[in-house]
């Protein structure tokens, strides 16, 4: 393990980005994660324009240890530039397949016995943090603009969100999908203990 640098060891100018990351910061193999026993979360990603979004996505994935991702529509796909350079290798560990459309990844889901929930905040959705998961779970995370369309939340199981407090309504799509699966696993890990 790197020991952390010490302030008179870093030669950048203050007002350079330097990222640790890119110099030893994993902490399995490559082989020992992919290897790894899965957590039974999803998730599901409708329509994601950006692809930095799904980058990010894949990479808090692997921190989560998530099942699968599948992702669908147009949502961008591996081997994509701006998708790996977010995920920094994230794509390599993170099981994950492309649908032609949410909908056939929810049906295929539920037919599999996973609780599927639409995470779209919206009249009658129900706050995250109250909610009652069954494992294994799946979190669908819909379009940055538009988010998800009424035939998607409808072969939902059911719809969450994450309460918001502020001027805005909404969260990134990623930074959504990171504090609803670390809330999520959060809950598995209470269950199980």
């Amino acid at each position: 393990m790197n020991e952390p640098l010490q302030p008179e060891q870093i030669k950048n100018r203050p007002e350079e980005y330097w990222v640790r990351h890119e110099h030893g910061s994993e902490r399995v193999s490559l082989e020992a994660a992919r290897e790894a026993a899965r957590f039974p979360i999803y998730g599901v990603l409708d329509r994601i324009r950006s692809a930095h979004n799904v980058g990010s996505i894949f990479r808090t994935s692997d921190g989560v240890n998530l099942a699968e991702l599948s992702l669908c529509a147009y949502t961008p796909t591996p081997p994509h530039r701006h998708l790996s350079k977010t995920a920094l290798g994230a794509v390599d560990v993170v099981p994950w397949r492309h649908c032609e459309s949410a909908q056939d990844a929810i049906t295929d889901l539920k037919a599999r016995g996973v609780q599927v929930l639409a995470v779209e905040l919206e009249e009658g959705s129900h706050s995250l943090y109250e909610f009652d998961l069954q494992f294994p779970v799946a979190l669908v995370m819909g379009n940055e603009a538009e988010g998800l369309d009424a035939a998607t939340i409808a072969l939902c199981d059911a719809t969450v969100h994450l309460p918001m407090h502020g001027h805005k309504g909404s969260l990134n799509v990623s930074v959504a999908f990171g504090v609803a699966v670390y809330e999520v696993l959060r809950r598995l890990q209470a269950k199980e203990n």
